[in-house]
């Protein structure tokens, strides 16, 4: 699964370089979001630090599983004196001793969640060499010893790791989504940020040929008496004001270019045209089942969910490390001692381990009982704040569901507004063309129309922005009426 993962994010990664310096790339808002999930470094982040988080899922099954390991010591060298018996003059002496050694071993290891310990297997082969006026070599085997140690009555964290493990991975795994949910949040930003300064730079263009037109026309005009100096001088004025408009224009246009391009991961040489979307259809989104869904899927109740899990462990083991507690090591195997490997191997004589230790605390002045007490404070601190969490979300599910149907209709006046701007603007620049307007009623006009436009824009943002929040708060698609996580695990072939 891993594998297909990497695939994809190696997929992902090559979106970087999907356009060369100085291109001209025209862009739909859907593609630029598909653009920031590939190739912005807030997504390689993203990515990264899901991959963490899930090869600790992966270590986390994986010592679920029997571990084979070698203990190698394949030279010991010894020179040192120590203190002897001499049976002859019947004292203790010191004498130098020289030897080597080596030593190798096999281990298999078997965690038992529920009980708390684990089943051991072993096999051992040590090698003893004495150097000195009597030299001797020793061959000590243990060819195979069983065993089982644990806890007897204290706390077991195997146990905790199966519960809090899953709930860990399942946040990471939401988490994951909800940050690239936020990362569409952030390309709606830039797109009709670009999309407005787009607008902003067309209308001056026109609001230039427009005003060097009735300038033309009022010079005209003035020659035969039919408009004043004053507004000739305004009819100036607004050409000058014009240049000027369309100049700041294409810088806002080029820096709100270069916003979008680095964003996305694309040369910021890039020539980028954003393909304004149109009108949204109208639909409706069921209160209570976003909130059902954000229950379920938003990862800042699983966050809550964890850290409760997490504060009752550590109260399990506050508890357990106040009262005595006893450890129990029951092994039994074989065991031989030759002069030569081979004879290490044969008769091995039986060799038995039975072990209870016992450790009882007896005067701590209340250390015990301070983290006993903490832990469970730190327990009722938890489940205080995801209570809390989940009540914070309903109410922002709710507010952005009713901002949302607010923008759709926001949306739809913007749109009529816009035509009903233009419709005006046209007719009153005619009217003034044949003379039967003045230049105020054509200055706002011109204003109205500009701000229709802004406001067209404006509520198409704030439409797109309240529909990805609602994605982010639910992890739902109510386009597809499809759970995200769902679409992600179809995706990179999760179970």
């Amino acid at each position: 699964m891993y594998k297909k993962l990497l695939n994809i994010l190696l997929v992902m990664s090559c979106g970087i370089f999907g356009a060369a310096a100085g291109e001209r790339v025209t862009l739909t808002l859907g593609d630029a979001i598909r653009m920031a999930n590939d190739s912005s470094l807030a997504s390689f982040r993203y990515q990264n630090l899901y991959a963490s988080n899930y090869w600790q899922w992966r270590t986390f099954r994986a010592n679920r599983l029997p571990s084979l390991s070698m203990d190698l010591t394949p030279a010991r060298y010894n020179r040192f004196i120590t203190q002897r018996y001499n049976y002859d003059e019947d004292i203790d002496v010191f004498r130098s001793q020289k030897n080597y050694m080596a030593s190798g071993g096999l281990s298999v290891t078997q965690n038992v969640d529920f009980l708390g310990g684990y089943f051991y297997l072993e096999s051992s082969l040590e090698y003893l060499r004495n150097f000195g006026s009597y030299t001797s070599n020793q061959f000590s085997s243990i060819p195979v010893r069983m065993g089982y140690r644990q806890s007897l009555i204290g706390f077991n964290p195997f146990r905790w790791e199966r519960k809090i493990e899953p709930v860990k991975y399942e946040r990471a795994r939401r988490e994951f989504i909800y940050n690239m949910e936020s990362v569409s949040e952030q390309v709606v930003t830039y797109f009709f940020s670009l999309a407005l300064a787009q607008s902003e730079y067309r209308l001056a263009q026109d609001n230039l040929v427009s005003s060097d037109t009735l300038y033309t026309i009022g010079e005209r005009r003035f020659r035969i008496a039919a408009i004043s100096q004053a507004d000739l001088l305004t009819l100036k004025l607004d050409r000058v004001n014009a240049e000027n408009t369309l100049e700041n224009a294409r810088i806002n246009l080029k820096r709100a270019r270069f916003a979008l391009a680095s964003f996305l991961g694309m040369d910021t040489d890039s020539e980028i045209e954003v393909r304004t979307p149109g009108t949204p259809s109208a639909f409706d989104i069921p209160l209570d089942f976003a909130i059902t869904q954000a229950r379920e899927n938003n990862p800042r109740l699983l966050e809550h969910r964890q850290l409760v899990l997490e504060a009752r462990r550590d109260l399990s083991k506050a508890k357990a490390e106040s009262r005595f507690n006893a450890t129990v090591n029951a092994s039994v195997g074989f065991n031989q001692v030759a002069n030569k490997l081979g004879d290490a191997y044969n008769n091995p004589m039986r060799q038995d381990l039975v072990s209870v230790s016992v450790s009882i605390p007896l005067i701590d002045w209340g250390v015990r009982k301070g983290k006993v007490n903490t832990a469970r404070n730190t327990l009722n601190v938890a489940e205080i704040a995801g209570r809390q969490e989940e009540l914070s979300i309903d109410q922002d599910v709710t507010i952005t569901i009713s901002e949302f149907a607010t923008q759709q209709q926001l949306v739809a006046s913007a749109v009529e507004a816009l035509d009903l701007a233009e419709m005006a603007y046209s007719q009153t620049r005619r009217r003034f063309i044949i003379g039967k307007a003045d230049i105020n009623s054509l200055t706002l006009a011109l204003n109205r129309q500009q701000e229709a436009s802004r406001n067209y824009i404006n509520s198409l943002q704030n439409y797109w922005l309240s529909y990805y929040k609602i994605r982010k708060l639910t992890l739902f698609d109510f386009e597809f009426n499809t759970p995200i996580p769902v679409m992600f695990d179809n995706a990179i072939g999760l179970d």
